[in-house]
């Protein structure tokens, strides 16, 4: 698909967001701000935005645990998240689901997994609900490299394809398992020749490009919708940050951290928007209002009140539930 100058421009503005949520997130945690780990995804921000970009309203997208873009792009507030973060009652899951489980039932954002590959077979679930209620409903499923070697891995792939689900399998290959080379891990050189095992389409696409991920959901989704199964997408990205909080990253080198910096999936699509008639001040005119909205965000969250203790049961087993 082509992306019209509207779509670039919010796209650009989704990115800005989503990099600019995990900064400050990166500060708060930090600072102390906010208890557990985080994990964050600086760097691959096209791929979040370019798989909304290619589906339709009403589709599901089941995150891993580094799933803040994916909230963001498919419409949670940046109030809503810092609060999560911080265990503020104002939260997404008032406070309870923290970076991790963060979620939202009404915009269709499935509650991330801690456990590596464990929302594939969460995937096929909604995606079989779709079938057989007849709707045009996708699920997009993420997942990291290092998933592609968990058990649930094979079994979701396997039966999103017998069963012909409507769902796509995103792989954000950003060449590390946590610190864990993926070449040390898979003999292939490409993950997503693996599909053709399951008798699904694999593709390779540059997840640094907002347009060419876009392109490629939209494709794969216009399959599932017409009862032509599952695809596989292999987005190649990257994390300019560590895998969490406290990795160094001297598993790589910074020669290849500088390589992947110069393709900058914002930077990019800045000079798409300046190439189709943007002007700079009117670029930086939407960082500066990206910037003030996630300045305005965070402050409130970080003074909004934490849940009320009574209330530590709700949302827990129906039979654990004391207070409402």
């Amino acid at each position: 698909m082509s992306l019209s100058t509207q779509q670039l421009e919010e796209a650009y503005a989704e990115m800005l967001r989503i990099r600019g949520f995990e900064e400050r997130a990166q500060e708060l945690y930090a600072k102390l701000h906010f208890k557990g780990s985080t994990h964050l995804g600086i760097g691959q921000e096209a791929v979040a935005v370019g798989a909304r970009l290619g589906l339709q309203e009403g589709d599901l997208v089941a995150p891993t645990y580094r799933g803040h873009a994916y909230a963001l792009a498919w419409g949670m507030t940046s109030f809503s998240l810092f609060a999560e973060l911080l265990g503020r009652e104002a939260g997404s899951n008032h406070g309870r689901g923290g970076s991790k489980h963060m979620g939202s039932a009404e915009l269709g954002v499935i509650p991330g997994n801690a456990i590596v590959a464990a929302n594939l077979p969460i995937a096929c679930g909604t995606a079989l609900r779709a079938k057989m209620d007849g709707d045009d409903e996708v699920t997009v499923v993420v997942f990291g490299d290092g998933a592609t070697n968990q058990a649930a891995f094979h079994e979701a792939m396997n039966l999103a394809a017998v069963w012909d689900l409507p769902v796509i399998f995103l792989c954000e290959n950003n060449l590390y398992s946590e610190m864990t080379p993926i070449k040390d891990a898979v003999k292939v050189d490409e993950l997503s020749i693996r599909a053709s095992a399951y008798g699904m389409p694999g593709v390779r696409v540059d997840g640094m490009s907002v347009g060419a991920v876009a392109d490629v959901v939209s494709q794969a989704a216009a399959r599932a919708r017409v009862g032509q199964g599952p695809t596989f997408i292999e987005a190649m990205t990257y994390r300019y940050c560590g895998h969490m909080p406290g990795d160094m990253c001297d598993y790589r080198t910074r020669e290849e951290e500088a390589e992947w910096k110069s393709r900058d999936a914002i930077e990019a699509c800045e000079a798409l928007l300046v190439a189709g008639g943007k002007t700079p001040a009117e670029t930086a005119a939407i960082r500066e209002r990206v910037e003030q909205e996630l300045n305005a965000a965070e402050a409130e969250a970080l003074a909004s009140p934490l849940p009320d203790p009574s209330t530590i049961s709700r949302g827990a087993a129906a039979w654990m539930e004391t207070s409402r």
